[in-house]
């Protein structure tokens, strides 16, 4: 089977693999919709954290069951199927307590190990979402909403309270979105105006901010003086993250969506006296995948406008370098097999 590898940074290369061995307990998924995120980008430009080479990249995935044993998860061949990506050991003590998107021991498809850029995988039952009534497009992106959906829980919003996303890339957008459906007035922060209309137009944010243009005064203005109380980070930019210490209220919560190979520095004195609430928010878990597909069924999101890239499994090598062109304007890029 077709599989895209890539090798090292900026290299891609389709390679002949053998077809997946089915083994106990795991269905053979045909791979039908492959999603580009950052994760992938950062990978081909070799800034991927926990990343080694040669990898087949793909975590965005949309399938349909090839090949499955009887089993309690209620799955058949046929199913449309979304993939959660992230395989815990089922042992440790995040695992144990439910936690599995930080288990030890964690495995990511497509960063770890080989992910889902081929013609078919094998994906144990226990990570098999089926997703009847939706189509491979809504399929192939409840991976990324799930991460927004993820964060947003964490952060505990409560109805009314001014929520800041730093980074209008996909993963700031469903962070957006999310936030205004539990009751938050967001505030949509980043450096590309164009972004920051379609945070706008599609995730009906309540303001925008050039982060160009004198950020801390915009913020005071929003909030009467006060700051947001809750700001998601999700650039995954080292100074953005090291500036989004100042926005966050004092007794605020600061949550890092964004993920960067480096380390992170702050003022103790400041971040004692705001007595602020920093938080790591990593993945998802199967609750978070449940909530974005009911979020699209019911039309809360609208994923025809999210995606706006498309490419052919054939045309991908070509495409993934364009994509990374910012005059490209790339939200979410999708590959059709």
């Amino acid at each position: 089977m077709k599989s895209i590898v890539c090798v090292q940074p900026n290299v891609l290369k389709v390679t002949e693999r053998e077809l997946p061995v089915q083994k106990p307990g795991e269905a053979i998924v045909a791979i039908k919709r492959i999603g580009i995120c950052g994760t992938d980008l950062h990978a081909f430009k070799g800034n991927q954290p926990f990343f080694q080479y040669p990898r087949i990249l793909g975590h965005e995935l949309a399938g349909i069951i090839d090949s499955i044993d009887e089993n309690s998860f209620g799955l058949k061949e046929g199913d449309l199927v979304s993939i959660i990506p992230y395989l815990g050991c089922g042992q440790c003590i995040a695992c144990r307590k439910g936690k599995t998107n930080c288990c030890i021991h964690m495995n990511v498809l497509g960063v770890h190990i080989d992910g889902g850029m081929r013609e078919k995988i094998s994906v144990p039952y226990s990570h098999l979402i089926k997703t009847e009534g939706l189509s491979l497009d809504q399929t192939a992106v409840i991976e990324p909403l799930s991460i927004g959906a993820h964060a947003v829980r964490r952060a505990e919003i409560q109805n009314g309270e001014f929520v800041l996303v730093v980074g209008a890339g996909p993963i700031g957008l469903g962070v957006m979105s999310l936030a205004k459906q539990v009751g938050a007035r967001v505030i949509a922060m980043d450096i590309n105006q164009e972004r920051l209309e379609f945070c706008q137009k599609w995730a009906n944010v309540d303001y925008i901010i050039n982060a160009l243009q004198s950020p801390m005064d915009a913020l005071k203005d929003i909030t009467s003086g006060d700051m947001p109380t809750i700001v998601f980070e999700a650039t995954g930019n080292s100074k953005s993250m090291t500036d989004s210490f100042r926005y966050p209220a004092n007794g605020g919560k600061l949550v890092f969506v964004g993920l960067i190979k480096t380390d992170i520095f702050f003022s103790d004195p400041d971040f004692h006296a705001k007595e602020l609430t920093l938080m790591a928010s990593r993945n998802a878990i199967n609750e978070d995948f449940h909530y974005v597909i009911n979020a699209i069924q019911n039309g809360q999101i609208d994923v025809g406008d999210y995606i706006t890239h498309r490419s052919g499994f054939d045309q991908i090598i070509d495409s993934f370098k364009e994509w990374l062109k910012p005059e490209e304007g790339v939200i979410k890029a999708i590959v059709e097999l």
